[in-house]
């Protein structure tokens, strides 16, 4: 009984501890909140490069006013981001506005222009970073130095109607603190020469130049937070604005970073081909620039003890890829960009284009959440009532085979942000059991939406870590040997990482572990998830089963995406009657719950043996059976 008590005065006080964290932000962030409609922008004719140049310049300096004005206080909110119809910043603002939800009683006031904005937040900024049009690059240097040095992004462009002309040479005439160009207008990155302002020898192209600018000026000298990064297209996006959503360039994502101070970049992984957006530099330059960036937040990020969040990914459709007259596809690309950061402990929060696009992250960053998030898991005596195990705890499974979904794709968080109103709030939720697979990552620039999740779960839904744990990095290439970096080992370093993520969200199964082009998990990766993912993981490079210690192992098998739920049925029987064992594992990318629902109901009437169980019954299930037989503990089974 008293160790009842304890458990339940100790739950008492940590929701005491919540109510009052939410009553301080409340008391805290009395003034009113800005609200700003980008939603003009998205109605552009982006045919006219005028046009696309409005847009981009004020998406970008409002992200970086945003950034620099939410940094300590959620002050500014805008409304931008729109998905199948739905106003996705809306759809959080409402929710939150709700009687005793976070936002309620607060005051706002309403902005209808730009200029207007800027000029009311005036005492929040030091000045304006002007960049330069003609050097893509320095767009994203512009971002980065804005975080650090309190400026606002503005591109160089003297035409009266420009936002240029509007806020630097005319209205609240913002004073230019950092010149990313010659004030005449032209270039101060050429690739020829010094870098300016150095005395380290230009790299041969413009790009790398301004990166490597930043590098000397900033990363260096320890200015700017190495604990994050972020990785989004630069100014080449108003060259293909229609290549994909018209949201992609992803400025609106930028706000978070910069209220971070993060570093920023848009560099190609491949280092056996110049980069498709800079033909003519030597091969390998980006992948050089990357690499330095990376060591050095590592070296600054207390060698490697703390992991550098990464925001973004590679711009497929834009750059460094097929599409864009490059020699790699999209995946390997994607592949190959994570196994080079993942050499440095960093790991990324993958806006892939789709749903790449965030807004205000740098607002809902100061979301209270509460200290834990828990889950119960599935006991002997449960499993009895279910007949999977007779008195004595033995399976009971025979001519039964258990399917799990992988409920995916959420390791990003603009996709988890984006599809919460379409897939999580659709009505047949709850109807079969799903496992979603989140990265608890996410919680530092979507809260309200990991939160949003659990408090408006079913019984049906239960949540475990999406690739690979809190972060989308290649675990292999943590271990040694580490022939990108030379770096020692970084799994201990991992651990730490992840162990505070999963205690919080209550998780204990790693739902997939991409290891794409790096090593598999070796002896001392697997002991490395056994610490914090202790009811199993789910990776590429592995025997079809083995019991790690206690921790069950299932290699990853076939995506299921078909759209027709039947067809979907029909691969899974197909797989099933292949596998030699009773435990299957699917993989499904941004499937809503109807989809789930017909899938079942198509199975349970072709072959009622194939059930769908919930996640605790299948790993558990599964670690009693690798109990059961040695042959697949000690990972001796094979497909036929």
């Amino acid at each position: 009984m008293e160790s009842k008590y304890r458990c339940k005065k100790h739950t008492l006080l940590l929701g005491l501890l919540f109510h009052l964290t939410l009553a301080y932000t409340w008391a805290k962030n009395d003034e009113p909140v800005a609200l700003f409609d980008l939603g003009y922008t998205l109605r552009m004719d982006y045919s006219h490069p005028e046009s696309v140049r409005r847009a981009w310049d004020h998406i970008h300096a409002l992200s970086s006013l945003q950034g620099i004005v939410n940094r300590e206080a959620p002050r500014l909110y805008l409304f931008y981001i729109e998905t199948q119809g739905i106003h996705i910043d809306r759809y959080w603002w409402e929710k939150y506005r709700q009687p005793g939800k976070w936002l309620h009683g607060r005051d706002t006031v309403v902005y209808t222009d730009l200029v207007d904005l800027i000029q009311a937040y005036s005492d929040a900024i030091k000045g304006a970073v002007v960049y330069d049009p003609n050097v893509p690059a320095t767009s994203n240097v512009a971002s980065a130095v804005a975080g650090v040095e309190n400026l606002i992004a503005i591109r160089y462009d003297p035409s009266p109607s420009s936002l240029y002309s509007q806020v630097i040479k005319s209205g609240p005439r913002i004073p230019v603190n950092i010149w990313l160009t010659k004030p005449d207008g032209r270039s101060l990155f050429t690739g020829q020469g010094n870098i300016p302002g150095t005395r380290r020898p230009s790299s041969g192209s413009a790009k790398n130049d301004a990166y490597r600018w930043f590098i000397e000026h900033y990363l260096k000298p320890g200015k700017c937070n190495t604990g994050y990064g972020a990785y989004y297209i630069d100014q080449l996006w108003m060259e293909n604005p229609k290549a994909t959503n018209l949201n992609h360039h992803t400025l609106t994502n930028h706000d978070f970073f910069i209220s971070k101070k993060a570093f920023f970049f848009d560099l190609s992984p491949w280092g056996d081909e110049p980069a498709t957006d800079e033909p003519g530099q030597r091969t390998g330059t980006d992948l050089e620039t990357l690499k330095e960036m990376l060591l050095l937040a590592y070296r600054q990020n207390d060698n490697g003890q703390q992991f550098t969040y990464i925001g973004g990914f590679p711009p497929w459709a834009f750059k460094y890829t097929q599409h864009a007259g490059g020699a790699h596809e999209d995946v390997p690309t994607e592949w190959e960009y994570s196994r080079i950061i993942s050499a440095y402990n960093a790991f990324k929060d993958a806006d892939a284009i789709g749903y790449g696009a965030l807004a205000n992250a740098s607002f809902w960053q100061h979301y209270p959440l509460q200290p834990h998030y828990p889950q119960k898991w599935i006991d002997t005596e449960a499993l009895k009532q279910k007949g999977y195990v007779n008195q004595q705890g033995d399976l009971t499974i025979e001519g039964k085979n258990f399917i799990i979904f992988y409920v995916g794709d959420y390791d990003a968080s603009s996709w988890l942000s984006q599809t919460t109103p379409t897939i999580w709030d659709h009505p047949k939720r709850g109807a079969v059991p799903l496992m979603w697979s989140i990265s608890p990552v996410l919680a530092q620039r979507v809260p309200m939406a990991m939160a949003y999740r659990r408090e408006t779960a079913s019984p049906n839904d239960y949540f475990v870590a999406a690739d690979n744990g809190a972060g989308y990095l290649m675990p292999g290439m943590l271990q040694e040997p580490r022939p990108i970096s030379g770096l020692p080992d970084g799994l201990s370093a991992w651990v730490k990482h992840n162990q505070p993520y999963y205690r919080q969200w209550g998780l204990s199964i790693t739902g997939f572990i991409i290891d794409g082009e790096a090593p598999g998990l070796n002896q001392q990766g697997l002991d490395t998830y056994a610490l914090f993912s202790p009811n199993g993981i789910v990776p590429q490079k592995i025997p079809l089963t083995l019991l790690h210690g206690d921790m069950p192992v299932l290699r990853a098998d076939y995506d299921i995406n078909q759209s027709d739920p039947e067809a979907a049925a029909n691969q899974i029987i197909a797989r099933v009657s292949n596998r030699p064992i009773p435990f299957h594992w699917f993989r499904n990318i941004l499937k809503d719950p109807d989809w789930y629902t017909q899938v079942v109901a198509s199975l349970s009437k072709k072959d009622p043996n194939i059930i769908l169980v919930d996640a605790p019954t299948f790993f558990e299930l599964y670690r009693r059976y690798l109990k059961e037989n040695d042959a697949a503990a000690e990972g001796k089974i094979n497909l036929k």
